[in-house]
């Protein structure tokens, strides 16, 4: 693929989000750049998701602004970044054709994204898969063509929400180790879980939500052993929040 200029840092100043009378998110303020992982954190209902779409372009803010790099307003094309779901948005196609698929939109003419492709399936152990309908895989299996197909891309920036909630634990190993994958590579991550012991383990820093606001901004390793709120202290300690 050929050179982009980054689309990088990703900003979000002040931004609300409301559903009738209910705000989901508010008064959202933080950036992504470089190539960390970036984990959202916080109970149900404390808005990571619709964080997440806010920053991918599915949802339009209702205040505030969502901009790129250079003051871009709007996501940038196919490729520039991709987003993983809770449960993976696959098409009625074979594992490989779903890569071929998002390398078309890409931009990459049919030989190239044919090799692509097939490194995909190989670099996340899915070449014995690859012309296998994709929606009956297993979940962890399609869990991982759903990240191959985004590393296929080469994006700048993930989004990951709750990539591993429903997967036993060789799956979520699994899907840890290519996430290293993309951070060797320069590919910066924002991620949402519930699996605390999961967000030690990838965190680099912790973004703490709590009914739609964000509370804490902070390296990860101060986060977890010296939590500024009330709320972030609870949380650690499993405890039910207001």
């Amino acid at each position: 693929m050929r050179a982009t200029p980054s689309l990088l840092p990703l900003a979000l100043d002040r931004v609300g989000f409301r559903v009738g009378g209910d705000w989901l998110v508010r008064d959202m303020s933080f950036s992504v750049a470089g190539t960390g992982r970036t984990l959202l954190l916080g109970p149900n209902g404390a808005g990571k998701s619709v964080t997440l779409r806010l920053c991918h372009g599915l949802l339009s803010p209702t205040e505030g602004t969502v901009r790129w790099a250079a003051g871009q307003p709007c996501p940038p094309g196919p490729g520039r970044h991709a987003m993983v779901f809770q449960k993976p948005v696959l098409l009625r196609r074979s594992a490989r054709e779903n890569l071929l698929h998002a390398l078309s939109l890409a931009g990459l003419h049919a030989q190239a994204a044919g090799e692509r492709a097939d490194m995909a399936l190989e670099r996340f152990q899915l070449a014995p898969l690859a012309h296998r309908p994709a929606r009956v895989l297993s979940g962890g299996e399609q869990q991982r063509l759903a990240i191959a197909r985004a590393w296929a891309v080469q994006p700048q920036l993930l989004f990951l929400d709750e990539p591993t909630s429903h997967l036993d634990p060789a799956s979520t190993r699994a899907i840890e180790l290519a996430l290293d994958l993309f951070r060797a590579e320069g590919t910066a991550v924002l991620m949402t879980t519930h699996d605390l012991a999961q967000a030690r383990r990838l965190a680099d820093r912790v973004l703490f939500l709590h009914r739609g606001r964000l509370l804490e901004d902070r390296p990860a390793a101060a986060f977890f052993t010296d939590p500024h709120t009330r709320e972030a202290a609870a949380y650690l300690r499993g405890e039910l929040l207001d």
